[in-house]
């Protein structure tokens, strides 16, 4: 993943327009400031030159057509920048519209987690469900559907395009498209409670050929358990309040409250970015998430020592 999260440094054309608009924002308000600065140090050093005050029509008239031609140029320079902004404003708007091999997802926020859907029109049952990371083909323009579920939250992947808000009761949408493959650092971008700080995710850009393995992965319900430990700890999640809230592709738990796990094990991240998908991390988080990450829905799990044991060794499977 990039170390990097910063609109200057994009990989998508969407992000490549508004850091144009941006440099040409600033070079300009550069030249006018330096310009401005010059003009001020010429007439302080004009002023001390000069002690008695300067009586003479012709020259009035001269600083008159200055300060008119100054004046119209500052105009000029804003009404350029004005229509600068509109014109990247549209661009980015109607990109991928026209584009026949556009692919959609849709993505909803939740405190504190994104919750990614991969529709499927002509089979609803082949769609697919993820969380906190967002996985496009290179080359090709994808339409974010965003909403949110609860409060109001903005996605952010500076990378690939600016912030859109998600608005209770609303569906926004804007394009996305990677020029390259890599993996961009998103996150929210609107303060939306206590842990906002901790709602990332990742957009995974990959060439045609590993999205279609990936999703033909994806699409593939849960590993069947193969040792007896597996066997129990799944029956652990099912009998645990684990099937109530988190849905496996496969198996009887159909929650929504909190994340699709069917292939979780996959993931670079648990918490939406907080913690490093590791088994050790997974079994604090399992049993006491609150106290990772206070405020979160996921509750406490008061497991024995061989119960949390053959839980790891089930969710371990979930690849």
């Amino acid at each position: 993943m990039s170390s990097l999260q910063s609109a200057l440094h994009t990989a998508g054309p969407q992000a490549a327009r508004i850091e144009h608009l941006w440099w040409t924002f600033v070079w300009v308000c550069v030249a006018v400031y330096v310009i401005t600065i010059l003009f001020f140090l010429a007439a302080v050093v004009r002023g001390r030159r000069r002690l008695e005050p300067v009586d003479d029509v012709a020259h009035d008239r001269r600083l008159g057509i200055f300060v008119g031609t100054c004046s119209a140029v500052t105009i000029l320079t804003i009404f350029a920048l004005l229509i600068s902004s509109v014109a990247t404003g549209n661009a980015i708007g109607t990109f991928g519209a026209s584009k026949t091999d556009a692919m959609e997802i849709h993505v909803a926020g939740h405190q504190w987690w994104w919750e990614v859907v991969y529709p499927d029109a002509r089979t609803p049952s082949h769609q697919i469900n993820d969380a906190n990371e967002i996985h496009i083909p290179t080359g090709v323009p994808v339409l974010l559907r965003v909403e949110t579920r609860d409060v109001i939250h903005s996605l952010w992947i500076p990378s690939l395009h600016g912030k859109r808000d998600l608005i209770p009761g609303r569906v926004n949408k804007f394009w996305i498209e990677a020029d390259k493959p890599g993996v961009y650092r998103g996150q929210c971008a609107e303060f939306c409670g206590y842990q906002h700080a901790h709602m990332a995710l990742i957009v995974v850009a990959e060439s045609a050929a590993d999205f279609a393995r990936w999703k033909k992965h994806m699409g593939e319900g849960a590993p069947t358990p193969m040792t007896p430990q597996q066997l129990r700890g799944q029956q652990v999640f099912l009998n645990a309040p684990c099937a109530n809230c988190h849905n496996i592709l496969g198996l009887d738990a159909y929650g929504t409250l909190g994340p699709d796990l069917t292939h979780f094990r996959s993931r670079p991240t648990l918490a939406a970015g907080q913690l490093l998908n590791t088994r050790g991390n997974l079994a604090g988080w399992i049993a006491d998430a609150p106290a990772i990450k206070p405020g979160t829905s996921m509750p406490p799990n008061q497991l024995s020592g061989a119960e949390m044991s053959d839980l790891l060794a089930y969710l371990e499977t979930l690849k």
